[in-house]
């Protein structure tokens, strides 16, 4: 991402170069909460099967709060004399990430590739949240209050892919398809299901004779 310019002004005790560097960071975590307000209304709509409801309608909360979150990111840009972009061609120019990967899918599904993006740009928060607290107290408190939302989420989203014993169905992946994969129902499914023994072919008899008599004898054949 190309370093935003040097604001003309800035709020009272932070130079103006510490404003950009301010505003460089910013950009990019607008960015990634608008994508990440796409990237949820996209799941909203390509969920299905038996969890649908459930998912659909978790998903449109956390929507509404992560776009608030960017409204909170782009308003302390401008307040700190730079130019917020929320133009879709910035978003795509600047980003450091893919887009997501998975369409009409499984909600349980969805919710395992979902808990990836949600710990890359929670990740990327912390970091970022180191960043301010060198230069600015008042962006690191705000994006503080932003993890605080989105580790609740997922939270809400790991909830239906933990098992009784503490165990994430999507422990280990390191794409969105992959992690969707493992959390698919048919997965854990097969998972729980024993593979069925192939039957060993039953050793030829000799075939007796009809001609001979049955006998009340209580020997028994030996196999």
């Amino acid at each position: 991402m190309a370093p935003a310019r040097t604001p003309r002004y800035t709020v009272p005790g932070l130079g103006v170069d510490e404003g950009r560097r301010i505003i460089d960071l910013l950009t990019l975590r607008l960015h990634a909460l608008n994508d990440l307000a796409l990237t949820l209304k996209h799941i909203h709509w390509n969920v299905v099967g038996p969890h649908f409801i459930a998912v659909h309608e978790m998903l449109d909360p956390q929507t509404a709060a992560v776009r608030d979150m960017a409204d909170a990111a782009a308003e302390r840009i401008s307040a700190l004399g730079g130019e917020p972009t929320g133009t879709p061609g910035a978003l795509v120019r600047e980003r450091t990430w893919e887009d997501y990967s998975v369409g009409r899918a499984d909600a349980i599904a969805h919710l395992g590739a979902l808990d990836l993006v949600y710990t890359g740009i929670i990740e990327s928060h912390r970091e970022a949240v180191e960043k301010a607290g060198e230069i600015d107290p008042v962006t690191e408190d705000l994006l503080i209050e932003h993890l605080r939302g989105l580790e609740q989420f997922q939270w809400f989203v790991r909830a239906h892919l933990e098992s009784s014993s503490g165990t994430l169905s999507n422990a280990g992946a390191e794409t969105e398809k992959a992690a969707a994969e493992a959390a698919s129902p048919k997965r854990a499914a097969a998972k729980r299901t024993p593979a069925k023994k192939t039957a060993l072919p039953t050793p030829a008899k000799t075939t007796a004779k009809k001609a001979v008599k049955k006998t009340t004898s209580s020997r028994r054949t030996t196999r």
